[in-house]
């Protein structure tokens, strides 16, 4: 549980009784106002009639709680009265979670390179859905162990599977090092134990809110781990019946999955110039049974056509992109992609291979630090195609949670219709840009956002005296996410000797951004002006104020309209 903030009251709404002149009446209103300021010192204004009919009336940003105490004292006494209360602030219940590590997951909340994670958690966070991460298996993980659920060993070889038998089901991930260069064939090289399949599944689904680690994606979705990665990989034969089972297909010999996935993610591959027959068989069979199939695209920067399972149809191909907005150095391309992903990079393209130079923008995740095998939990930051599908199997199992209702072939064309530009460059083909998981989740629940360009305006006059400030309140509503980097801020202050002014913008929070600073040569009249803010950093959704400055004596005038362009 996490406590919320303790805003200050600046309003309060007063509510008449039906028979005095000021509960119809916005004059009479005003002149009531204009009275309790008089009796209790305060600068009080009138600001608007509500809809349901009671008078809110600003008590200024600089009020104290004995303020707003004295001033309801003062309307509850009046007989016209029927009640006053504080206009208090309410807050989305979708709050940054409180894991340890969250500030290092860029690639769930930044507006760069991030996927707009965040925004979607109050419609929705994967309850109901199984998301199968068919891989190397489980290194047991305790920001994982809840919403594990029973999977199975498909390897079916003894020595790869290196757990003393073949298909089990024990999904337990025994390692997939290799001792000696060659081991697994021309080319192939000594490397210690990856525990891969645990680092995809802790993006999907790591536990929440725990205050320890890391944020799942869809962290009420439950990690099915398949094992078919062990020593030297693992056979197409294995992955095919693999994607059978777990989407509740009938295997031979296995027993069926009690727990069927509605969401595969496969961050895995090879080379090939087409997509084998019992891949494709496997994949149209899981989508049949209403499960969505995510590939990786490949960590080669060549075309992913010559990779699969990410040239097989029926399924959601991923490429990956950069912190920065790029497509990844390393990431396949193509027209065969269908969206991107963050994948990060934990080096930069000109480093030395198998150095970690920026891990601070690579993918951190769930992992183990064992050489071979398994030994204490830990976390990681790792780089790769595999690292970008798990973020769009993640949305996929928001998506279906959030209505379950909707098809693999919904799904795709959701993320992908939802999904916004690079902010960077893509060579070759990157699909229809990175996923945008508020944006997605909107779209198939039916939740409006207003579109790109939309105006938030206040025409209600502020009258500007010597040497007092004021300010001027916009209540932005509808938007996902955070503000534009090119926020637009539009000002129409009417005031002879303009350079008296000092203009800010002041964001939800509090921070305040200069957009005008006084100077005592500018003598012309008026501020009609249009100011770009880098507000990127903000929450777009709450009250934006347009504070206002008079630093000297002499020239007065009115704040006649401002707005927000998002």
């Amino acid at each position: 549980m996490r406590a919320l903030p303790s805003a200050p009251v600046e309003k309060v709404i007063v509510t008449y009784k039906s028979q005095a002149a000021e509960a119809g009446s916005n004059t009479a209103a005003k002149s009531d106002t204009a009275e309790k300021a008089a009796k209790t010192g305060e600068k009080l204004a009138f600001e608007r009639r509500l809809a349901g009919g009671g008078a809110l009336v600003d008590l200024g940003d600089s009020a104290t709680k004995q303020d707003v105490t004295e001033v309801m004292d003062a309307f509850r006494a009046d007989p016209s009265v029927a009640s006053v209360e504080p206009d208090i602030r309410a807050y989305a219940m979708a709050v940054a979670p409180n894991d340890t590590d969250y500030a290092k997951q860029w690639d769930l909340f930044e507006p760069t390179g991030g996927m707009n994670v965040p925004a979607a958690w109050d419609k929705t966070t994967g309850s109901g859905v199984t998301v199968a991460v068919i891989d190397t298996g489980y290194a047991a993980h305790s920001d994982l162990a809840t919403n594990i659920v029973s999977g199975y060993d498909f390897i079916s070889t003894s020595a790869d599977a290196r757990d003393g038998n073949g298909r089990d089901a024990d999904p337990k991930d025994e390692g997939d090092w290799n001792a000696t260069d060659g081991e697994c064939g021309t080319g192939s090289r000594a490397s210690n134990s990856s525990w891969h399949g645990t680092h995809v599944a802790g993006t999907i689904g790591a536990v929440t809110n725990n205050t320890k680690g890391i944020a799942g994606i869809a962290y009420n979705a439950k990690i099915q781990p398949v094992r078919v990665l062990g020593k030297c990989g693992g056979s197409s034969a294995d992955i095919a019946d693999a994607i059978t089972w777990a989407s509740g297909g009938s295997v031979p010999g296995v027993p069926a999955n009690a727990n069927p996935a509605r969401v595969i993610n496969l961050s895995l591959g090879g080379a090939s110039a087409t997509c084998p027959s019992v891949y494709q068989t496997a994949i149209n069979g899981a989508v049949s049974r209403g499960t969505t199939v995510v590939v990786a695209a490949g960590n080669s920067n060549a075309n992913a056509s010559g990779f699969t399972p990410a040239n097989c149809s029926n399924v959601i191909n991923v490429a990956s992109t950069s912190r920065e907005g790029n497509r990844s150095y390393y990431s396949n391309f193509g027209t065969i992609v269908d969206v991107a992903a963050p994948g990060g990079e934990t080096r930069r393209a000109t480093d030395t291979p198998g150095t970690v130079t920026t891990p601070e923008n690579g993918i951190y995740s769930t992992l183990n630090s064992g050489t071979t095998t398994q030994s204490a939990e830990n976390y990681k930051p790792y780089q790769g195609t595999s690292m970008a599908a798990p973020h769009i199997a993640g949305l996929a199992a928001l998506l279906k949670s959030a209505k379950s209702t909707l098809t693999p072939a919904e799904i795709e064309t959701a993320i992908k219709a939802n999904a916004r530009p690079l902010p960077g460059t893509c060579t070759g083909g990157c699909g229809t840009g990175i996923a945008d998981t508020a944006k997605t989740v909107d779209a198939v629940t039916g939740t409006t956002t207003p579109p790109t360009g939309t105006v938030f305006t206040n025409a209600t006059d502020v009258t500007i005296s010597d040497n007092t400030t004021v300010s001027s309140s916009i209540a932005v509503t509808g938007r996902t996410g955070n503000a534009p980097a090119a926020l637009k801020v539009g000002v129409d202050i009417k005031h002879t000797w303009r350079g008296d002014l000092v203009i800010d913008l002041v964001a939800p929070d509090g921070t305040v951004r200069n957009l005008k600073a006084s100077s005592s040569s500018d003598s012309a009249d008026n501020v009609v002006a249009t100011y770009t803010v880098d507000a990127s950093s903000e929450v777009a959704n709450g009250t934006w104020k347009l504070q206002v400055r008079d630093v000297a004596s002499g020239d007065t005038g009115y704040i006649d309209s401002w707005n927000l362009t998002f």
